[in-house]
């Protein structure tokens, strides 16, 4: 009797039924305070939170296939943002958003402002999205110039997007400024888990590089977890990643998606505290399980699963993290393959693939206009260090996961995070072996950009070779 009446009272305060099971030992993480080597006085910490699941009906990002605008919402989507400033006065914020992603656009002028407004430079801006195809359309800016849309939006639809990615670049620098006016003395520490729902999703078959389940291809689990303790032991935040697809769900409800779910499990598990996730380099991993008929099932069981992995690392004894902060961030020049001639895009202008068709006829624009298709693509890199004790790497668009992997072989010293699906969501972003071997990441998904084609072969040494470049400059940056 006594079990049944305890699990009706966390029935009543609206912890679902999964997270039953481990909500006693969540209450006893919170007192599970950092070593004293964190002492409060050198951080200060302030979080901030808004929804904006969209107020009216929008067409949704992430596939092709949808017919229609969104009917409903499973749950809300949320921007966040979590301020950190160490005892020299230097400060980093983080915005991690239940989108698709931003584009270039939309990060320079939130970084503009936000430093107008603020005083936080763009390199100590980072954005990331959660990368959920159950969220809308925002701005497509560059297909818009010459009236193209890869969603096929009606003007209507069109200005309906515009207008909310108008709100929301707004309402991010708020919210930055929100978590600021919140900054108070906080302890930072670093942990991390592992979760295994995230499977490499790229399979050789007779018919070449597929999607779907690869048991045997390279995948990155880890699930590192940054957490934020107030002096009075109360856990503030939770900043944690995974590097998978937010893709369980696929139908006209908006939804998080498990990052969205583990978000919501984490949250309810610590109220009072606010848990933000970063996307790391899933550009090639799905979740899995999948399934249509018990999409929304599975898609609370890999949130779930995440969140347990958040729940078994805070149990662990947390290592300090110290300052100072210091931030670096680069436009790296990135090749594409040469580009098809004219001739070979008027010939291809008779495609009976929709997708070709707008893809070719926005590059012949192109040429029409400016006379010259883009070969080369300005790519973001961001590099933070936390003194000795933690490195992030923030890289743009969707990173397969050979570049976490790399990296973390490549950069010894302190537990290095990488992040994908930061400050530019453009496209895939593959490894030279992904890019030989082809396929939807190696190139194919271009056909659904407004970009001429594949990488050139540089592209990944490009990456590396900017992230090693930047992690020496925060060395020098530090406490500057």
């Amino acid at each position: 009797m006594k079990a049944e009446t305890a699990r009706d009272s966390v029935r009543i305060v609206g912890v679902p039924r999964e997270c039953v099971l481990l909500v006693l030992l969540a209450v006893v993480s919170v007192f599970l305070l950092p070593a004293a080597g964190a002492a409060s006085d050198q951080w200060r910490a302030g979080v901030a939170r808004a929804v904006i699941t969209p107020e009216q009906p929008m067409w949704m990002a992430g596939y092709a296939a949808r017919t229609k605008p969104a009917e409903g919402k499973v749950h809300d989507l949320h921007a966040k943002a979590l301020v950190l400033q160490d005892s020299q006065g230097n400060r980093l914020a983080v915005v991690t958003l239940d989108l698709l992603g931003i584009d270039r656009t939309t990060r320079d002028w939130i970084a503009d402002r936000v430093e107008r407004r603020h005083g936080i430079a763009p390199r100590n801006l980072l954005i990331n999205a959660s990368h959920t195809h159950s969220a809308p359309v925002i701005r497509e800016s560059a297909y818009s110039i010459y009236g193209h849309s890869f969603y096929d939006l009606t003007p209507e639809q069109l200005e309906q997007s515009n207008a909310y990615s108008d709100r929301l670049q707004e309402r991010i620098v708020e919210l930055v400024g929100e978590a600021i006016a919140e900054l108070s003395s906080a302890t930072v520490s670093y942990t991390h888990g592992r979760a295994g729902f995230g499977m490499n999703r790229r399979l050789k078959t007779d018919r070449g590089w597929q999607i779907s389940p690869n048991t045997d291809g390279p995948v990155d689990h880890d699930v590192p977890v940054l957490r934020i303790d107030g002096p009075d032991g109360a856990l503030r935040a939770v900043m944690f990643g995974y590097a998978c697809h937010a893709t369980t769900l696929s139908g006209y409800d908006y939804c998080g998606d498990y990052p969205g779910f583990a978000q919501e499990c984490i949250e309810q598990r610590h109220p009072g505290t606010t848990a933000l996730f970063i996307a790391g380099c899933g550009g090639d991993q799905n979740p899995y399980p999948r399934s249509q008929d018990r999409a929304l099932e599975l898609c609370r069981q890999h949130g779930y699963a995440l969140a347990n992995a958040v729940e078994a690392a805070l149990q662990g004894p947390p290592k300090p993290v110290r300052g100072p902060l210091a931030a670096a961030m680069q436009e790296v020049v990135l090749d594409f393959a040469q580009p098809p001639s004219r001739e070979t895009l008027e010939a291809q202008i008779k495609s009976n693939n929709k997708y070709e068709r707008l893809h070719v006829g926005f590059l012949l624009e192109q040429l029409k206009h400016e006379g010259a298709i883009p070969s080369t693509y300005p790519y973001l890199v961001q590099a933070i260090r936390f003194g000795d004790d933690l490195m992030m790497v923030a890289l743009a668009g969707e990173v397969v996961v050979d570049y976490s992997l790399r990296l973390k072989r490549e950069l010894a010293g302190p537990p290095l995070w990488v992040a994908g699906y930061s400050n530019d969501v453009f496209g895939y972003v593959p490894s030279v072996r992904v890019l030989h071997e082809g396929g939807y990441e190696g190139g194919g998904a271009m056909l659904y950009t407004p970009l001429p084609g594949p990488f050139a072969p540089s592209v990944e040494e490009r990456i590396v070779d900017a992230v090693h470049a930047l992690m020496a400059d925060t060395r020098t940056l530090e406490g500057k």
